[in-house]
């Protein structure tokens, strides 16, 4: 463990062996660090946060920050931090409310880049990538594999699915199923994440399938109940088609359509 003198440590603060912490941080009540953990300069982590194994903060990130909701009454809630995580400078993480379910949850492998924000009671997975600025706002769930461009902005209670890319400078008010790309203004689902699937290693087949599966939701005039009865006639030749179907039936906001 290697902390600097300028930065100060709660005592109730529990740091593994193998953290080293920057110049003048603030490490605050309630909080535990997972070894390998590396927090640069100047860095805030306020309270009741849990950071796992292996992460990177770097200078000037705010971690887990009393959430921006006016319901709140300082009430106990917490931040959870997964392994292997970059958050790069400026990144502001707040924890959850106790009206929301007391935390704000981030998976493993995340990228987020610079003044990136996480809003209170968010879930986020693994292997997501936020591009500069972009901002979400509180309960929003970020699934799987997903990737904000920058200054993407996302609204309360929305739901982004596994694989989804949200362009740069778009503002997103609906659910986005898993695998579509949406961009512009206003917001429209444009395809499937071509790119990014080939990325992860999908089949040539599987994406094939899935670009028709965009167009039995999107192009083919079809309500939603009846492009969702093709869609699972499709899941009998496409497995990869299961978890969109999964994000279309979950959604309680109504997808991008």
């Amino acid at each position: 463990m290697t902390i600097d003198s300028s930065s100060r440590i709660d005592p109730s603060a529990v740091i593994a062996d193998g953290v080293t912490i920057g110049p003048w941080c603030i490490i605050g009540p309630n909080v535990h660090i997972g070894s390998g953990t590396v927090i640069d300069s100047h860095v805030v982590i306020r309270s009741h946060t849990k950071i796992g194994e292996n992460n990177r903060i770097f200078q000037f990130s705010s971690v887990g920050e009393d959430p921006s909701d006016k319901k709140f009454a300082g009430e106990e809630v917490w931040l959870e931090i997964g392994d292997r995580n970059i958050f790069r400078e400026g990144v502001t993480l707040h924890r959850g409310t106790a009206v929301g379910g007391g935390i704000t949850k981030i998976g493993s492998d995340n990228l987020l880049m610079p003044y990136v924000h996480i809003a209170h009671d968010c879930i986020v997975g693994n292997n997501t990538v936020f591009a500069n600025n972009a901002g979400v706002s509180g309960h929003v769930e970020i699934d799987d594999w997903a990737i904000l461009g920058g200054y993407a902005g996302v609204n309360q209670f929305v739901k982004i699915g596994a694989h989804a890319m949200i362009g740069g400078v778009t503002h997103v008010g609906q659910d986005v199923p898993a695998y579509m790309l949406v961009s512009g203004q206003p917001a429209a689902v444009r395809s499937i994440n071509t790119v990014g699937l080939e990325r992860r290693g999908f089949s040539p087949e599987a994406i094939k399938q899935l670009r028709t599966a965009f167009k039995v939701l999107y192009r083919r005039g079809l309500s939603l109940n009846e492009a969702l009865t093709q869609l699972h006639e499709m899941t009998k030749g496409c497995s990869e088609i299961v978890p969109l179907i999964a994000s279309i039936e979950s959604s309680t906001k109504g997808i991008q359509r």
